[in-house]
């Protein structure tokens, strides 16, 4: 008999990679063989885009040719420009960006081709695209005029400058961008396996990437950042240990804690919470930092768990002045690198993705006409 299915497919090897890697225990995280601490801080969004999408960090040549394409990139297709604002008024943000990404598919140019050029061109656009959708979908939905992409600007300063209407500080941008990079991609996650699994089929790109907005959506995924941030406005701040002690007696999930793959801190985490710090003193209210220190604390004295990259990643947005419901679509504005990079390198050497099965149902049933039942 056959052993029995892994739950959760956990430590299943479901596909090879040459994107991204883990070391769950050591806590460690590398893009195609660069230790994440290397690159955050120091190597920008557009960078590690390419470094993802190319295989390669750029030189200056090819980060200047790679960010004029993004600029090309970065305009909405009709379908999209005719649609976003009744979109933005019925449906929420996930939701509406996983129709926009879905009807600019087909303004697409390269739509119908899967070669690696094509699809590398299709990587650039949808990174591109990505925070404009998220900046126009919150302007349409407030009602509110936002200032068009300057294509002198990076994709971090340029979304921080459409949602806040503010031009950024350098150092808001700087936390921003190092934010996306640490965002980037994250092996086989819900996500990305979702991609690989549509794009196995052969299926395009973007049917891919709609795919994984739809995982990203879901609040075990995606949506945990968001969860922290109305904890966090949910606690007096007074009471912090408290609360979540009796939340944990309760049985209760605190979102933001705890990884499937590390045993250790989350490296993601390590950087996120030194930015929520200097933001937070920023501000001159570093309320929710404080908060979300003591429930650290409180929470690996109680249950030996680590936050992971959503825990931090909620008071950094916070403190940008993101809307805490666009918490998880900006996560897809940086994972959209990662995304692209992994439906290229699935088609590159692909195989459908058809794992089995266990049956557990009845056995052996007889039919019964149905007046005899």
């Amino acid at each position: 008999m056959a052993d029995k299915p892994t739950k959760g497919l956990a430590d299943v090897v479901a596909a090879s990679t040459a994107l991204s890697d883990i070391d769950g225990q050591a806590g460690r995280l590398f893009y195609r063989g660069y230790d994440i601490h290397d690159l955050a801080g120091r190597t920008s969004f557009e960078e590690t885009a390419h470094l993802l999408q190319h295989g390669t960090l750029p030189d200056r040549e090819q980060l200047t040719d790679y960010g004029a394409e993004l600029v090309r990139g970065r305009d909405l297709g009709r379908l999209v420009q005719d649609n976003l604002a009744e979109i933005a008024t019925t449906m929420k943000p996930m939701e509406a960006l996983r129709t926009l990404v879905s009807l600019a598919a087909a303004d697409d140019p390269d739509k119908d081709s899967n070669e690696p050029e094509a699809n590398r061109r299709k990587a650039a656009r949808l990174t591109a695209q990505q925070p404009t959708l998220v900046a126009r979908y919150q302007a349409a939905r407030t009602g509110t005029e936002i200032p068009d992409p300057d294509p002198d600007l990076s994709i971090a300063a340029n979304f921080l400058l459409q949602i806040t209407g503010r031009t950024p500080s350098d150092r808001a941008v700087e936390i921003f961008d190092e934010a996306l990079v640490l965002h980037a991609d994250h092996t086989m996650n819900a996500s990305t396996f979702a991609a690989r699994v549509c794009a196995a089929t052969l299926s395009d790109m973007h049917s891919a990437i709609v795919a994984a907005i739809g995982t990203l959506k879901g609040p075990l995924h995606g949506g945990a950042n968001e969860q922290v941030m109305l904890t966090l406005e949910s606690i007096d701040p007074s009471g912090v240990a408290q609360t979540v002690r009796d939340k944990l007696a309760a049985g209760e999930k605190i979102m933001g804690f705890g990884h499937r793959v590390y045993k250790t801190e989350d490296p993601r985490a390590t950087h996120l919470r030194k930015m929520s710090r200097e933001l937070g003193e920023a501000s001159g209210d570093d309320t929710y930092y404080r908060m979300s220190k003591e429930m650290e604390e409180v929470v690996f004295a109680e249950k030996g768990l680590y936050p992971n990259v959503d825990f931090f990643a909620a008071t950094v947005y916070h403190y940008l002045g993101i809307p805490t419901d666009l918490f998880t679509p900006v996560f897809s504005v940086s994972r959209m690198a990662g995304w692209t990079a992994h439906v290229i390198e699935q088609h590159a050497d692909n195989r459908l993705i058809r794992p089995d099965s266990e049956y557990i149902g009845e056995r052996d049933q007889k039919w019964i006409p149905i007046d005899e039942r």
